[in-house]
């Protein structure tokens, strides 16, 4: 159907010891479109200055990932159903717990979208539930995940 592309960059620093672990983790991803981000593994996984807070980690931009697929499927569904969004914001939380193997991985993701609607049609707290749950059911992002999503509305 699709193919999705990013770019990632590292290069040891001058000052980078590899064979020590003392090296930079910085890197950058650059996106099909053009857009480079500085990335990093997050300052709870690597200490800095071998990271850098500052820059997105993995863990953020799988939240993030996550959060924008159920907001512009909750779009798409919302318009087809004549509701007008005006303003979505989502203060996506991911947790990271220990597995059962005793690898750390992302186990949760809760989604608190608040939205703001425009027009003379406004749904029900129940209509909007179930744009929600459609959503989260039609998300190409939650489909690919073993991660538990809830939508805390």
């Amino acid at each position: 159907m699709s193919e999705h592309r990013a770019l990632l960059n590292w290069t040891l620093d001058e000052d980078g010891e590899f064979l020590k672990g003392r090296f930079s983790r910085k890197h950058t991803w650059t996106f099909d479109g053009g857009l480079t981000v500085p990335a990093s593994p997050s300052p709870a996984v690597v200490r800095a200055p071998f990271s850098d807070p500052g820059a997105v980690d993995p863990e953020e931009a799988y939240v993030a990932s996550i959060a924008s697929c159920h907001m512009l499927t909750f779009l798409f569904l919302a318009s087809r159903k004549k509701f007008e969004v005006r303003k979505y914001q989502d203060e996506a939380v991911g947790r990271v717990e220990k597995g059962d193997n005793g690898v750390p991985w992302v186990a949760s993701v809760a989604l608190h979208p608040r939205i703001e609607y425009g027009g003379d049609a406004r749904p029900t707290p129940d209509e909007e539930r179930q744009l929600h749950e459609a959503a989260h059911a039609q998300c190409f992002i939650a489909n690919s995940v073993k991660t538990e999503v809830a939508v805390n509305v």
